[in-house]
């Protein structure tokens, strides 16, 4: 079994590469709307939801990083969940070949989440 120290070393990096997506992907909805918009599109989502889920994705980090609230955190490792499970079966339903990043920002929440827990 791993030392507490491993596990809170394996649960911020995580912690921390799960974050730093979120805010990349919700920066780039902000910077680069037009190209997100073609690309949210091309998947069968309407571009009105842009906005409000960058918004999401940043409060989301919040409520992780914060851990002022134990439930915010899981809605918010819950929000994440599902947000990387519809983009994912969105790529694979266009077969567009661009699923990898909802699959390691997936590992990424469990292996949050398990040493979240561990910890």
């Amino acid at each position: 079994m791993a030392s507490a120290k491993t596990n809170r070393i394996i649960y911020w990096v995580s912690t921390g590469l799960l974050c730093a997506m979120m805010l990349a992907s919700a920066t780039m909805y902000f910077v680069n709307y037009e190209e997100v918009a073609k690309v949210f599109t091309s998947l069968g989502h309407p571009t009105h939801v842009i906005y409000p889920l960058a918004i999401a994705k940043i409060l989301g980090v919040v409520a992780i990083l914060s851990n002022r609230s134990k439930l915010l955190k899981e809605w918010a490792y819950a929000g994440f969940f599902f947000d990387f499970l519809l983009a994912f079966g969105a790529h694979m339903a266009v077969a567009d070949n661009e699923w990898a990043g909802a699959v390691v920002a997936m590992v990424l929440l469990f292996v949050s989440r398990y040493f979240d827990s561990a910890r």
